[in-house]
């Protein structure tokens, strides 16, 4: 686990089933995001919404993130994912800390 200040970090890389791939890493401190960054193959309009979302999650508990992704991609196109397949990435890059 690499720790600076409290913070850990975490990635991941979710497939999509019969989609694409999402790609994850995360800091934050104990389920709490500092900031987090998606990556991919998935293809989103408009592309540069990507930095809308990952600083609208800031601060937030894991927990809070579903929520503040499914109204994200109310207004947001994306081929390949669904945002649940998001929420499951981040999820997982919380539990994956890198050591």
């Amino acid at each position: 686990m690499v720790q600076e200040s409290g913070i850990s970090e975490g990635r991941a890389d979710y497939k999509v089933p019969e989609g694409k791939l999402i790609r994850v890493h995360v800091w934050h401190r104990n389920g709490v995001v500092d900031k987090v960054r998606f990556y991919g193959d998935f293809f989103m309009h408009p592309e540069e919404a990507m930095e809308e979302l990952e600083n609208s999650l800031k601060g937030l508990d894991v927990s809070e993130a579903g929520h503040i992704i499914s109204s994200f991609f109310e207004s947001v196109e994306i081929v390949g994912a669904k945002a649940e397949d998001f929420t499951h990435a981040l999820s997982l890059a919380i539990k994956k800390e890198i050591s």
